[in-house]
């Protein structure tokens, strides 16, 4: 896709500085002027003639002599920053249709027509190891058949998500809720960083903003705006992620939900989106047949076999089917020395066929998982 510039990119840039100018105020202040490079040299009586109320047109006044737009651009540009806005040819076509799109977005790496392809991976930051089970092998098999996978960077599901994708060698865009070099949880720098090599950080904070409260849930509808779809792994019932739900059916969007147990606080939310009729996920192909996806699947190379059975590795891996299992677990029911299980635990590891899910967890891969893990390894292989 050609980009066409957009000649008062710097003043939407601008006046997305000002505090009281919402997405809302900002394209009624765009419609009437036409030109925001119009608009930002008109006088106080033009912009109440708009119908802004005296307080906006009074920070805008204010404001004004505060930004250089030529300041901004230059900053933005050094900071390795895109910009792209309501009028810009590769502004997100999915995510203009919904009802209050950002005027602005800022974007660290890059969008692709491809992100088209999308679906948002959401959930409990306090999750469960089962819910970072199932987020990290549902968000990788949809990578691997050549899904974006979109989230926000949170703890919990969200971190899981972003890193399966990348462990998959599929693209995935972080939402965040601040300026992009605001990054929150800051742990989640390095995260960050990596999503933005092969895919997007995204966010219609300018940079200084700070990860206040209030900026999350604003953020979400963008979450489920760019998407296709929202899965919610885990999520109890005051959980952000059904906020999420909540932007993703008024946009029209597809809403999937993991089951859990009925015990569990944090699959209360899921569990009743099922209830609600939300779609049931089990495997990735739940998700695929449903938003009428076609997969990648075989072409993304063979896995290596799985071991003859009989073998201590067989044995191993049918102890690991089901959920993730602690060593100490494995080795009572495998009746083998724990020498023996943690040496072959470690080959089927490097085999990738069984992955840490955990604290001396382990758990096996998902065949889309070890399909992409095996294909990336021989490609780097061949390469040195």
């Amino acid at each position: 896709m050609v980009t066409e510039p957009v000649p008062d990119l710097k003043y939407w840039v601008a006046f997305n500085r000002i505090r009281r100018l919402g997405p809302i105020r900002l394209r009624q202040i765009e419609a009437r002027f036409g030109d925001l490079a119009i608009a930002w040299k008109a006088g106080q009586s033009d912009l109440a003639g708009i119908g802004l109320d005296r307080a906006t047109v009074r920070e805008i006044v204010s404001g004004r002599p505060e930004i250089d737009p030529d300041s901004e651009m230059e900053s933005l540009e050094s900071a390795g920053i895109t910009v792209l806005c309501l009028r810009s040819t590769d502004y997100p076509a999915r995510l203009i249709e919904i009802h209050d799109p950002p005027p602005v977005l800022f974007v660290r790496g890059k969008l692709e027509p491809g992100d088209e392809r999308s679906v948002a991976v959401v959930g409990t930051r306090d999750c469960t190891a089962y819910g970072r089970e199932m987020a990290t092998r549902l968000a990788g098999d949809l990578a691997a058949n050549g899904v974006t996978v979109i989230s926000g960077l949170a703890a919990g599901i969200d971190a899981a998500a972003h890193r399966a994708a990348l462990d998959a060698g599929g693209r995935t865009i972080a939402v965040v809720a601040s300026g992009l070099d605001q990054i929150y949880p800051a742990a989640h720098a390095d995260l960050a960083r990596k999503a933005a090599e092969t895919g997007a950080v995204v966010s219609e904070y300018p940079t200084g903003v700070r990860p206040l409260a209030r900026n999350f849930p604003r953020r979400n509808r963008i979450l489920s705006g760019l998407s296709l779809g929202t899965l919610v792994v885990e999520a109890g019932f005051r959980s952000g992620a059904l906020l999420t739900v909540t932007h993703a059916l008024e946009q029209n969007r597809e809403v999937f939900a993991v089951p859990g147990s009925v015990l569990s606080d944090r699959s209360a939310g899921t569990n009743w989106l099922i209830q609600q009729g939300a779609k049931l996920v089990i495997d990735v192909q739940d998700i695929l047949e449903e938003l009428n996806i076609a997969g990648l699947g075989g072409q993304l190379g063979l896995s290596p076999p799985p071991p003859d059975a009989g073998t201590v590795e067989a044995g191993l891996l049918e102890i690991l089917r089901a959920e993730p299992v602690h060593v100490d677990e494995i080795t009572r029911r495998s009746g083998m020395p724990s020498s023996v299980v943690s040496a072959t635990l470690t080959m089927l590891e490097l085999s990738g066929l069984v992955r840490q899910a955990g604290p001396m967890m382990y758990i096996t891969v998902p065949r889309a998982s070890r399909d992409a893990t095996f294909e990336t390894t021989s490609g780097t292989e061949e390469d040195s």
